[in-house]
């Protein structure tokens, strides 16, 4: 949204004050208190291990490594993805000072430790951090005997998954290759 667009938004608020923007604070509210991260992929749910978690369904011998929630939201937009996520909570960044430290990896690690695990893939964006990510966990998961995939190249360099359409993203987990 651009600023005259927020603008614009904010104005329509302040006028309807008692009965948009009311309504708006109290579904807030309602969002605030009833929202949870996952436990075990750190998803936002309404409760502790999320329902794409807790699907019996959905496989879980693929986990689907992405920086951010918009972008789970993303790919299950298409409806094409069938396993389970792993949210890290970002992207390494030598420039903004994101270290491995201030990601959930260790959280990923003990998910593939568990053995249950045989593939997964980097959908990080073609942007230098997020390659930057997806090679340094690569590096730490490589013997741990899972097949490591990354996202086609059709998702554009600097692209961030959550402004693709769903076409795009679909081909791009079809054509997912080895790192």
């Amino acid at each position: 949204m651009g600023y005259r667009s927020a603008v614009r938004l904010v104005v329509y608020l302040l006028r309807k004050k008692h009965t948009a923007l009311k309504y708006l604070i109290d579904v807030l509210g309602r969002v605030y208190d009833s929202s949870v991260v996952c436990e075990v992929c750190g998803n936002i749910d309404v409760s502790s291990i999320c329902s794409i978690c807790s699907d019996s369904k959905r496989d879980s011998s693929t986990i689907c490594v992405i920086p951010g929630i918009a972008d789970l939201w993303s790919i299950e937009r298409t409806g094409f993805y069938k396993g389970k996520y792993h949210v890290l909570g970002g992207k390494l960044s030598a420039v903004n000072g994101v270290l491995p430290s201030d990601l959930n990896i260790s959280g990923l690690y003990k998910r593939i430790s568990e053995g249950e695990v045989s593939e997964i893939i980097m959908a990080m964006s073609a942007d230098i951090d997020g390659q930057a990510t997806a090679f340094f966990i690569n590096d730490k998961i490589k013997d741990l005997g899972v097949r490591v995939t990354t996202l086609s190249h059709g998702v554009p360099v600097g692209g961030e998954l959550e402004y693709l359409d769903d076409g795009t993203i679909i081909a791009a987990l079809k054509q997912r290759h080895d790192i």
